[in-house]
């Protein structure tokens, strides 16, 4: 009979809760497990013991590194931004290479109407509006994270604007979930519990 062979990789699982929300088994404190013998384990092929290692982060770079990156990335947007106004100037159109800068305002109204339309609240004109709901909450959380993080470091514009679209966003947010677990409109369906009479 053939001899297996020896996996290869290892898959690990590193969850930290099951599905029903409870402490995987190896996550769980003494108290809620009784000790369990090990099993006999063969020992692990060498390539095995490594994949499961993950390797360390690089090193991060030196202040001279870092310096010089952002020389090079200033340099490089300049040059993009002199070929941009050429480009708009023989447009006409009166515009600046400025005018793509991105400022906070900016970043917080992209974030604003990826939610929109995550929550299907805007869309593509002659597109039928789709909600992406775990889309839409994970980009509220980020904007209640830069909110969390950038406290007592905005401007009171920039205050009130991310203020504004978290407080817009979330009842948003709240009208299309309910609108979506309501139940059909001729009424609720009869509840089986109850009593005949």
């Amino acid at each position: 009979m053939p001899k297996e062979k020896e996996p290869e990789f290892t898959v690990t699982d590193r969850r930290k809760f099951t599905l029903e929300g409870e402490p995987m088994p190896e996550n769980r404190t003494d108290e809620e497990t009784q000790p369990e013998p090990p099993a006999p384990k063969s020992p692990p092929p060498p390539a095995a013991a490594n994949a499961a290692q993950p390797a360390p982060p690089p090193p991060a770079p030196s202040e001279h590194e870092r310096k010089q990156q952002a020389d090079q990335y200033q340099k490089s947007s300049r040059q993009f931004d002199s070929q941009l106004q050429r480009e708009l100037d023989s447009q006409g159109e009166g515009r600046k290479a400025s005018d793509f800068e991105i400022t906070f305002e900016k970043f917080l109204a992209s974030l604003y109407m990826t939610a929109l339309l995550q929550l299907g609240l805007v869309h593509e004109q002659n597109d039928q509006p789709a909600a992406d709901l775990i889309g839409a909450r994970q980009t509220i959380d980020t904007l209640s994270l830069l909110a969390e993080k950038t406290r007592g470091n905005l401007t009171t514009q920039e205050d009130r604007m991310l203020s504004n679209c978290l407080y817009e966003l979330r009842m948003a947010y709240i009208e299309v979930t309910n609108a979506l677990t309501r139940p059909p409109a001729g009424g609720a369906p009869p509840d089986p519990g109850a009593r005949r009479r």
